[in-house]
């Protein structure tokens, strides 16, 4: 094992990855919502079977390789069930893993470490999984200027946990929720009556109040990326379910006037395809809504 990297203290965790500011996501009120749906009126298993006064260690092993995340929230996990636990990790988030790593170790309380075992497993699983499918994507984009970026697509209430470990595995987020940009998509230019009304509403609306916010479009076919250059008023075109072929054509015509960005159905198999058309983003929902967990396990010792 390698040295490790934080013990025993309260973690440290920085600005640029804690995501309460960045997602609006309180974690302490997650850890405490989770266990508390857990745990009901107590862990009567472990409450029966192990005494109060019982000392135990456990270490959370690796079994399938991938990127690791949630490092961070387990530990704060760890802290909110019982601060008198004994941390020691190994590896950080982030960071490449395989079958047989030691990623922490944990010592204290018998009982302690039985109720945070789950909501830790759970979590850092979830994340990890996540990690590892970002950071697969962006290696295959590896050599082009294209952003892997996630979208709105996510669990309920867990967002922050998953666009957390989107940059973990080295992407990036594109809006957190409907608060932090401008997304005018098919059904909104429908409903305003057209691309020109609802470019012109948005920047109307922004002004009015007093709102610095991106605006992003989505066009449909290149006949509206024509439509979209004419109004102007934008940061960013959406892409939307555009062939290579037809990309390439856009990203030609737009000429790095406005940041662009492909979407729909891309896939592992495409993406790299799409990065090379030139795109500045590439958003991809399956980061989030469609992720296998990665396994891990707590073992005790």
């Amino acid at each position: 094992m390698t040295k490790h990297l934080f013990s025993n203290s309260r973690l440290r965790m920085s600005k640029k990855l804690l995501p309460e500011s960045l997602y609006h996501f309180n974690i302490q009120q997650f850890i405490s919502d989770a266990l508390k749906e857990d745990m009901g009126d107590g862990d009567h298993t472990s409450l029966a079977c192990i005494p109060a006064s019982a000392k135990g260690k456990a270490q959370l092993l690796v079994k399938e390789n991938g990127v690791l995340a949630g490092v961070q929230l387990a530990v704060e996990i760890f802290k909110k069930v019982d601060k008198s636990l004994k941390v020691k990790a190994f590896i950080n988030d982030g960071s490449r893993i395989k079958i047989g790593d030691i990623v922490l170790i944990v010592e204290g309380k018998a009982q302690s470490i039985l109720l945070a075992e789950r909501l830790v497993l759970n979590c850092m699983q979830r994340m990890s999984g996540i990690a590892t499918k970002t950071n697969y994507l962006v290696q295959l984009c590896k050599g082009t200027k294209a952003k892997v970026i996630d979208t709105r697509k996510t669990t309920p209430n867990l967002r922050g946990l998953e666009k957390w470990a989107v940059v973990i595995g080295g992407g990036a987020n594109h809006r957190i929720g409907l608060c932090d940009m401008i997304l005018i998509k098919d059904n909104h230019v429908d409903y305003a009556g057209g691309i020109k009304q609802a470019i012109e509403a948005a920047n109307k609306y922004l002004k009015s109040n007093k709102k610095k916010l991106k605006i992003e479009i989505e066009a449909r076919s290149i006949a509206e990326v024509k439509e979209i250059l004419t109004v102007g008023n934008v940061h960013r075109i959406m892409l939307d379910n555009f062939s290579t072929d037809n990309i390439k054509k856009a990203v030609k015509l737009i000429n790095g006037k406005y940041e662009t960005e492909a979407s729909g159905g891309i896939t592992e198999q495409t993406i790299n395809s799409y990065a090379k058309c030139g795109v500045d983003f590439i958003s991809v929902g399956a980061l989030t809504h469609s992720i296998k967990s990665l396994d891990l396990s707590l073992k005790a010792m």
